[in-house]
């Protein structure tokens, strides 16, 4: 009869003891808790929350605890309670978020699930913006200057807005204008996608040479923002002061008629963020005869009235 090596009979035992331990320690395991952290959803701007509704069950023992956390999304949403299994998360912005729930037990086990949150963005609002202003001083919101240092003002009810220097009994003269559009629908500080400004020539002239509305050889000009507050009480000592940085600078031309479309969305961005005091027009070096002459909301002809259309 033959018998086993020692070495074989021991390593038989061994594994015997081990394997049975394994069988009870597994066995005495409690389960961790089951975690729900919702249905996934999807909102759409300007919307910019969403609730979280999640859960919990433990089959050993009370759940104790619960952590909401964001996994990834385009910005750092704020959680409003994320010691709770329902909570609202705030200031989403376009994208898609991942977020998780996690419960702990009484004994100090945990469970996660993730639930995901799209947020759609909304569709792009276009407003055509005009200068009239209800219940203000005056209206339109326009005036256009033509004078210098010994005639200082405005002029309150042009059908013109213009850029030029001419001469009027032998004197120069210099025209500028500052017109603003009424911004009040679009909240304050929106982003703009685009802004586009729209001139129309006058095609009947009653200043510069009273038939060209573009004349000259340097009459290219520019459209900048301003930055302080007028009225038309505006006159060449009390010129606000303007800011180049998204300036638009029209290029000189040989038509007598011209109109134009400009994008002036970086000067627009700019007044919906540190405030909406108008563009002022003025030519690029006010050379004596050259005129770029365009209609104001005045003018008899109310398609040719200047607008301004923004989406945002």
């Amino acid at each position: 009869m033959k018998t086993q090596p020692l070495t074989a009979i021991l390593a038989a035992v061994a594994l015997s003891i081990a394997s049975s331990c394994q069988k009870q320690n597994s066995a005495a395991l409690p389960p961790a808790p089951t975690v729900n952290a919702g249905t996934s959803q999807s909102v759409k701007l300007p919307v910019d929350s969403a609730l979280l509704s999640g859960s919990a069950a433990d089959a050993a023992s009370r759940i104790s605890g619960y952590i909401w956390s964001e996994i990834s999304g385009p910005n750092t949403a704020t959680i409003a309670d994320d010691g709770s299994p329902v909570t609202e998360v705030k200031n989403l912005t376009a994208g898609f978020y991942v977020f998780q729930l996690m419960a702990t037990d009484s004994l100090g086990l945990t469970g996660v699930d993730t639930v995901s949150v799209t947020v759609i963005q909304r569709d792009p609002i276009t407003d055509t913006l005009r200068t009239l202003f209800p219940a203000t001083s005056f209206s339109p919101y326009e005036t256009m200057f033509l004078g210098n240092a010994s005639m200082p003002q405005g002029n309150s009810a042009s059908p013109e807005l213009l850029a030029e220097t001419w001469t009027i009994n032998g004197l120069a003269v210099y025209g500028r204008s500052f017109f603003q559009f009424n911004m009040t629908s679009i909240p304050a500080g929106t982003p703009v996608k685009s802004a586009m400004l729209y001139l129309f020539s006058d095609p009947q002239p009653v200043n510069g040479d009273l038939v060209h509305a573009n004349y000259g050889s340097a009459n290219d000009f520019y459209i900048r923002r301003v930055e302080g507050s007028w009225d038309q009480s505006l006159g060449w000592n009390n010129f606000p002061v303007t800011d180049t940085t998204g300036q638009v600078h029209v290029p000189q031309t040989s038509q007598s008629t011209l109109d134009l479309s400009l994008d002036v969305t970086t000067m627009v961005n700019d007044m919906l963020s540190n405030g909406n005091h108008g563009f002022e027009m003025v030519l690029n070096t006010e050379q004596i005869y050259n005129s770029r002459i365009f209609c104001s909301s005045l003018y008899s002809d109310h398609s040719k009235h200047p607008y301004l259309v923004v989406v945002y």
